[in-house]
């Protein structure tokens, strides 16, 4: 993987850049969609490419090796083959799901082990199967098999659980270097910094995460129910330690105010689950802020979602249409609502890195950060 920066904005630490991986280029900042089990929720690839111009996707370690299960994902060649999908493709640990969703989940030194939450069966996650899980999806970009931290917890539950995940890091570090691609184009690994909110624990895990010398790092751990402004400090102690001529992935972050303030931060790469988690609840963001749709104000607004006609789909959609279909839970207005707040997301990245081109990043991020808190 390659990645180069174009440019920097000289108010904040934003900056333009370019990913390039064996199935195209992905130009930073960018926002991921999130296609948890090999699909991005209401919306099919056609949309993504031509609609939300989607450059990359995620999928789940976990929920693809539960179903459709590793078998059936090697024997179609991997997720790209699987979902006929061209583009890079992420794929994260799976970790996060373990300690959300699995039941009766227990942490050892050698692994994460859980019951499924489908079926109740007994598994286990460790740095190195991860590992070959992840080879056998074929992602562009995998992750390492880390402990999200949850908020709040104590300093030494932050502490040990940052110190597991680092042995963690080398052993999957260890048998990534020691394994090949299975499907012919090249993978990269990414590590996982973490520390929750504790300044220290996270230079900490940033030094360490930076000493492995790798070609994009992650910040994970946070968006977890921790103040907004932790948040953001987390996120600027640990970019002064982090490589500048590599990628930096913010887990699963998250509004578009969030986005934008992790730009002028020095992040390059976001995903999150709210566009289309979201917007199949009736929730909409515009450049002019945002819309619950489910309100009865809207009931007879046949105008567009976005002033001017400047919809991000199909501009014979109104508000009161869309409104009908959300109250009726009719699935296309789900669709509908989730394909304006991916392209809105995709259109708020790409302009934001015209703006870091261009010079004029700073004044616009802060006019847009206003707008776009804004209950309409």
């Amino acid at each position: 993987m390659k990645f180069e920066i174009f440019a920097k904005e000289p108010k904040t630490k934003a900056r333009a850049g370019e990913i390039t991986t064996d199935h195209g280029k992905i130009q930073t900042p960018i926002f991921m969609p999130v296609g948890t089990a090999g699909s991005v929720k209401g919306v099919n690839q056609k949309d993504l490419i031509e609609d939300v111009k989607a450059q990359i996707i995620l999928g789940n370690t976990y929920h693809l090796y539960l179903r459709p299960g590793m078998e059936t994902m090697q024997m179609a060649g991997g997720l790209h083959r699987f979902i006929s999908w061209d583009r890079p493709i992420l794929t994260d640990s799976g970790g996060y799901q373990v300690f959300s969703l699995a039941a009766n989940r227990k942490l050892k030194e050698d692994g994460a082990h859980f019951r499924s939450h489908i079926d109740g069966s007994k598994h286990i996650f460790t740095p190195e199967n991860i590992v070959d899980i992840q080879r056998i999806i074929g992602a562009d970009i995998i992750m390492a098999f880390d402990e999200c931290t949850p908020y709040p917890c104590d300093y030494d539950y932050a502490k040990k659980s940052m110190e597991l995940t680092h042995r963690w890091l080398k052993r999957g570090l260890e048998r990534f270097d020691e394994t090949e691609p299975l499907y012919g184009h090249k993978q990269t690994f990414f590590p996982i910094v973490q520390g929750s909110v504790f300044k220290d624990l996270r230079i900490e895990s940033a030094k360490t995460i930076a000493s492995h010398e790798r070609d994009g790092y992650a910040i994970g751990g946070l968006s977890v129910g921790e103040p907004i402004e932790d948040m953001y400090d987390m996120i600027e102690v640990v970019n002064e330690i982090l490589p500048e001529d590599k990628p930096r992935y913010l887990m699963g972050v998250g509004t578009p105010v969030n986005i934008l303030e992790g730009i002028a931060r020095g992040i390059d790469m976001f995903d999150c689950v709210m566009p289309t988690r979201n917007g199949r609840n009736g929730m909409l963001f515009t450049r002019n802020g945002i819309i619950n749709i489910k309100n009865v104000k809207w009931k007879n607004d046949f105008s567009q979602i976005e002033e001017n006609g400047a919809s991000f789909v199909d501009t014979k959609f109104s508000k009161a249409y869309l409104r009908h279909l959300i109250i009726s839970k009719e699935i296309l207005g789900a669709q509908i609502a989730s394909l304006h707040n991916l392209s809105f997301y995709l259109w708020l990245v790409t302009e934001a890195r015209q703006r870091i081109l261009d010079g004029s990043f700073y004044a616009w991020k802060n006019e847009m950060v206003q707008k776009l808190s804004i209950r309409l």
